[in-house]
């Protein structure tokens, strides 16, 4: 999507819809996967007690683009 997205321009509205839909499709499945919502749950409560115990904000991890 994002490389659709970059190669369109100001037609990605148009030119992108199928990649849209298909990512819109993959994101749903991750969004209602309890055990993934249990883990991204799990990872958040950790890194807020981390922070609570030391004040110090850990740096968020920067994502690589899947092109």
């Amino acid at each position: 999507f994002t490389k659709c997205c970059q190669e369109t321009g100001l037609l990605m509205v148009v030119k992108c819809r199928q990649e849209n839909t298909a990512l819109k499709d993959c994101l749903v499945g991750y969004y209602t996967d309890p055990s993934f919502y249990e883990e991204c749950k799990a990872e958040y409560l950790k890194q807020r007690e981390e922070y609570r115990a030391t004040g110090i904000k850990k740096k968020r991890q920067k994502l690589t683009p899947n092109v």
